[in-house]
């Protein structure tokens, strides 16, 4: 295998030039020593002694603090926050494929309905929480927003490679008061970096697998950059892959990299940056008639006829993002001490699908046209076909910055925090048609009409500025058991969207929106000694409506119609939360939460494929009132005779509060269960680590679940097993060698593994006032097939 070939020089020579190097240094160390004096050689062995007492890294350090907080060897970890939250350490994380994104890793928790689309993707993924959809749940990277700030789309794979990540935490039933979210109704995820190590260490490797998946990856680590107190790494990864399901391949080039410095007793300053290249062919999502006709095998084609908008050439996504951040935290004595950060985040396409454009008597935005400028000299045109195949390209990116900052001061038994956070997001994207060859190739100048007005139905441009500020006291009594604790954070959000195509004035053309969301929150929480903790909390979190459909339509270029419609109520979503909780850590850990929750203002974002291409437009649905119940538990033992186990479940019980206003009548939705809501969800896990051999096995249930909200239509409940093995192999001189094993899905499972694109029901209803309302199907993501990765890797 060429990756194979390439991979085993590339170590062999990485290996030669450090054996190298630490004999180069030895050679001079021993000349160095030789020609020490005995006064010389009395003060190393003191100095040696004294070495010897301190710990030699920090990640040895983190090892040991970890093992008192972390048990199912890094499925669980320990939290004191009054406050459900589920955490997987760097320890639990390294046992996993190394092309895992955090999505498919967080899996296990409890209350999340998240997997793998495949051994390798660059695409974002479909998340729920506790029945919240992803566009619901906050994202955080290292302190900083790191979802798309319009659309709410997560690109977890642009953001961190799985062998720098340190840990993964999700709050499964509120958001922290502090953090830089406008979209996080009732969840948070946050994952952080895993920080440079101490000394002076490379870390190589490679793996391969299934549909010629392979990664290449290297971190290199300075150690102390001379007497500086700052230490910093880099990485850089290439990984590539077959599309495991129809035609195309997936590329991604990744670079991660962070400094710190030390600046005095509790004073610390980080610079974090990451760089992300990736193209890869569409997935398609199929309806359940689809999945039923084709099943595993629906995917794009190699065969090109006109009118072929699946064909491969025609769909693809290459993506792009990067980000900085600088963050500091710095004490001042007496209690006092700031957090200040600063960050910026892009993304970017473009996207490009197969489309049909109507060479006559078609729409760009409102205004219509006879006939496409020059048609019958265009690529691909024939007389007998009423539409010209295109590839439909869309160029986008958004980019959002910030800053936040958070004063604290301690002063005996009470904390108070202020928090501003200043936020300024834009995006623009801007579509365009052009005309396939009877090939398959498009290139050249996109269609125009009416004497050289480009054809496209997005030409949007959006625009944000958010300040919020938040207010937090918490107060500590009998000797810590017992904390109170009660906040409030305050949005003030402007939004404006512009939609620059022919013929769209007034509110259709731009739309500025100004909202205030005040959010709430009180926790308690009680210790009744060191292993025994019971806690309740009322949070409130908030949901700003997502997308440009959410204040301008979208117009077909075929019909000049509206699509897409914007809320007619503009409110953000708010949800109300009661949670009552207890921990164990002992012998084992332990923690059960029951909860309660309402939303108003509910939105559910409903997605399906614009008519002769395959591309999606979203339909926004404002569908009022939620409310749910239900009980979440997890349990981790610590490691015995090098075993421990983990085990997490949820159950939960969604009821929709009001009947759907739609087309003109009302779906008798009241009282129907949430789409992407399972009642029934878990995991189990089992460990193994004794220094030498590791492994872990995991296997995750998760029940059916609605995908439309007049529920006449589900997703049937899955299965799925992974298996990681794996062997610390004897030093070579200074290399200490690895190799592992990942097995993904081993039962092969075919399964639908969530919902890709809700409707308001699959077949035709009657309305409330008696209207024939037609069904639309809704589409599915397809689970990840086996896979097996193989994994060789080398410290030095």
């Amino acid at each position: 295998m060429y990756w194979a070939a390439n991979m085993k020089k590339f170590l062999f020579l990485t290996t030669c030039c450090f054996c190298f190097e630490h004999i180069a240094v030895s050679t001079v160390h021993a000349q160095a020593s030789a020609a020490h004096t005995p006064s010389d050689k009395k003060k190393d062995s003191r100095r040696q002694k004294k070495d010897a007492a301190k710990p030699r890294n920090r990640d040895e350090a983190i090892d040991v603090t970890e093992r008192r907080k972390v048990s199912g060897t890094g499925m669980m970890v320990r939290h004191t926050v009054a406050q459900t939250v589920s955490s997987l350490s760097h320890s639990y994380i390294e046992m996993q494929s190394p092309t895992s994104t955090i999505e498919s890793l967080i899996a296990t928790l409890p209350g999340v309905v998240s997997t793998s689309e495949g051994p390798l993707t660059t695409s974002f993924s479909t998340i729920h929480i506790r029945g919240m959809g992803q566009a619901e749940i906050g994202m955080t990277f290292e302190g900083m927003p790191a979802a798309n700030p319009f659309t709410y789309s997560t690109y977890t794979p642009s953001l961190v490679d799985s062998q720098n990540m340190g840990q993964v935490n999700v709050m499964q039933g509120s958001v922290d008061i502090n953090s830089p979210t406008y979209n996080a109704t009732g969840a948070e995820i946050s994952a952080t970096i895993r920080g440079p190590a101490d000394h002076h260490h490379v870390y190589v490797a490679g793996s391969g697998g299934s549909y010629g998946t392979n990664k290449d990856f290297i971190r290199y680590d300075t150690g102390e950059i001379g007497h500086t107190g700052a230490y910093a790494f880099a990485s850089g990864s290439y990984s590539r892959g077959d599309m495991w399901r129809g035609v195309g391949d997936i590329e991604r080039w990744h670079v991660d990299s962070a400094l710190t410095k030390k600046w005095a007793r509790g004073s610390e300053s980080k610079v974090i940056f990451g760089w992300t290249k990736a193209s890869q062919g569409e997935w398609l999502y199929p309806s359940l008639a689809n999945w039923k006709t084709y099943g595993m095998k629906y995917g794009l084609s190699d065969q090109y006829s006109p009118g072929a908008t699946h064909y491969v050439g025609l769909n693809g996504k290459n993506t792009g993002a990067v980000y900085g951040t600088l963050k500091n935290h710095f004490s001042f004595g007496n209690g006092l001490s700031l957090d200040a950060q600063a960050y910026s985040v892009e993304f970017h396409g473009p996207y490009y699908y197969g489309a049909t454009v109507p060479v006559k008597n078609g729409f760009v935005g409102a205004e219509s046209y006879s006939s496409l400028d020059d048609y019958k000299n265009l690529p691909g045109y024939s007389s007998s076909s009423k539409t010209l195949t295109t590839a439909e390209v869309s160029n986008w990116y958004t980019l959002s910055s910030g800053l936040l900052l958070t004063g604290h001061w301690k002063h005996k038994f009470n904390t108070l925090s202020l928090t501003y956070w200043y936020s300024y997001a834009q995006e623009a994207a801007q579509m365009r048609f052009y005309p396939v060859n009877g090939s398959g190739q498009w290139s050249g100048n996109a269609l125009t009409a009416n004497g050289g007005i480009p054809v496209s139905e997005d030409n949007e441009n959006g625009l944000q500025q958010l300040n919020s500020f938040a207010v937090d006291d918490k107060m500590s009594f009998l000797n810590g058991r017992l904390t109170l604790d009660g906040g409030i954070r305050m949005a003030m959000v402007n939004r404006q969207y512009t939609q620059d195509l022919p013929k769209l004035v007034g509110a259709n053309y731009k739309t500025v929106k100004n909202v205030f969301v005040p959010a709430p929150q009180v926790l308690i929480n009680y210790n009744f000694n060191p292993h025994h903790q019971i806690y309740v909390n009322g949070t409130t979190g908030y949901h700003l409506p997502a997308s440009l459909s959410s204040q301008l339509a979208s117009y077909s270029r075929t019909t000049g119609k509206a699509e897409s419609a914007p809320l007619i109520d503009y409110k953000p979503e708010y949800m109300i939360t009661e949670e009552l909780g207890y921990r164990y850590s002992g012998l084992l850990m332990a923690n059960v939460a029951g909860f309660h929750y309402n939303v108003t203002n509910h939105q559910v974002s409903a997605e399906s494929y614009v008519a002769g291409s395959t591309s999606t437009i979203t339909q926004l649905i404002n569908a009022g009132g939620m409310e749910a119940f239900g009980v979440q538990a997890e349990i981790a033992t610590h490691p015995w005779h090098h075993v421990s186990a983990y085990a997490s479940g949820q159950y939960l019980r969604t009821k929709n509060g009001n009947n759907l206003a739609y087309s003109g009548d009302y779906l008798r939705t009241k009282g129907k269960e949430e789409v992407g809501a399972p009642r029934y969800s878990g995991s189990l896990g089992l460990t193994y680590n004794d220094g030498t051999w590791f492994g872990n096995f995991t296997l995750t249930y998760t029940g059916s679940q609605y995908a439309t909200l007049m529920n006449d239509q589900r997703l049937p409940g899955y299965i799925t097993a992974n298996l990681g093995v794996g062997r610390n192999l004897p030093k070579i001189g200074h290399v200490t060698p690895k190799i592992k094993l990942n097995l993904v899905n081993m039962g092969d499972e075919h399964y639908l593994s969530s919902t890709y694109g809700y409707t308001a029901a699959a077949t035709t209803q009657k309305g409330i006032l008696g209207t024939t309302i037609k069904g639309s199907a809704p589409t599915y993501v397809i689970g990840s097939p086996f896979v097996a990765m193989g994994t060789i890797s080398a410290d030095f």
